[in-house]
């Protein structure tokens, strides 16, 4: 028997939050069940919005800062994955490029994961609409896969994000 848990994050502490979730479950699995954790970062192939004059473009990052994101990523999802807790658990790193809730559940079926655990801010209403989704969209499309989804408790409290590229 095997359980693969797939955990989507975007780089800030509110994405964590299904970690601690993901490592407690992970502790009360029985020691002859092969556990894995596979740690997953999709980066978008578009820069921030440009903006001149009344015009705004996005435009793509060229191979290079491409490939740069791509190590700043494999390095926190390293960083991460060294922080579970539970022992015996494998933890595997992937970073990805597209469209994050297909590419979430992309990589849950390849893996055939048992579940996917993912942080939801809990915005509603406007604000949900406007800048939530990625949990949204990934519950509508999962499919088969079964979703745990943990709210953070009060993320205004939470700092948004910490330095990545500590060593």
């Amino acid at each position: 028997m095997e359980e693969i848990i797939v955990v989507p994050l975007d780089g800030s502490n509110l994405g964590e939050v299904a970690l601690s979730y993901v490592d407690d479950f992970l502790g009360k699995i029985s020691p002859n069940v092969r556990k894995e954790v596979i740690l997953l970062q999709v980066l978008s192939t578009f820069a921030p919005v440009v903006v001149c004059g009344e015009a705004c473009n996005r435009v793509l990052y060229t191979e290079e800062e491409m490939k740069k994101h791509k190590e700043k990523a494999l390095r926190y999802l390293r960083k991460v994955g060294k922080s579970l807790k539970s022992k015996d658990v494998t933890a595997t790193v992937k970073v990805s490029v597209g469209f994050p809730p297909e590419e979430i559940i992309k990589t849950a079926e390849e893996a055939n994961a048992s579940m996917i655990a993912l942080s939801s801010h809990g915005l509603s209403g406007f604000s949900g609409w406007a800048f939530g989704g990625v949990a949204d969209k990934v519950i509508r499309r999962g499919g088969r896969i079964p979703i745990t989804l943990v709210r953070v408790p009060d993320y205004r409290k939470l700092p948004l994000s910490r330095p990545i590229d500590e060593k």
